[in-house]
């Protein structure tokens, strides 16, 4: 249920009363915002997808099996794409192929290997739900297109300096 918006912004309101009291304030502001904006995204983002069934963590597997050159991953691959533990893929792709959204088929020359490969109504689902979250800028709502190309880089600095990638 949406709230009233406050009359003020509590983040810059916090971010004053740490500089008074604490010390440089831009870290703990950006941190603070950057916190809040993620809730505000996974709720628009998982409000356009729950008409189609998914949770964002399937529909991004969705998105990157169409993304496949050969139609199939496997599921180690899946995993690493998506920065999960392969628990999670696991939990995914079982609750995908419960929806008929994917199957699993044996790797052709990997025995132990098991791939993953997107069904018609997968593809329809996918297809339907990308149009809904993109309809909602994926919740990303007041930046122009550049604006979200500078965010995206200054992130992705964030990103490579923790280590998420090299």
């Amino acid at each position: 249920m949406p709230r009233d918006p406050l009359p003020f912004d509590p983040i810059e309101r916090a971010a004053s009363l740490w500089q008074k009291r604490i010390g440089p304030s831009g870290a703990m502001a950006a941190t603070t915002s950057i916190m809040r904006v993620q809730q505000i995204l996974l709720s628009a983002v998982d409000g356009a997808l729950r008409p189609h069934g998914l949770t964002f963590a399937r529909y991004e597997a969705l998105i990157l099996l169409s993304f496949a050159r050969q139609g199939n991953l496997p599921m180690r691959v899946m995993g690493e794409r998506l920065q999960l533990h392969p628990t999670s893929v696991t939990n995914i792709v079982d609750r995908l192929e419960a929806d008929g959204l994917v199957r699993r088929i044996p790797h052709p020359s990997d025995r132990r290997a098991t791939l993953v490969e997107m069904t018609e109504d997968g593809e329809a689902r996918r297809e339907a739900a990308t149009k809904s979250v993109t309809e909602i800028e994926f919740g990303l709502v007041g930046l122009t297109a550049r604006q979200a190309d500078q965010l995206t880089d200054l992130l992705e600095r964030v990103r490579r300096a923790a280590g998420d990638f090299a």
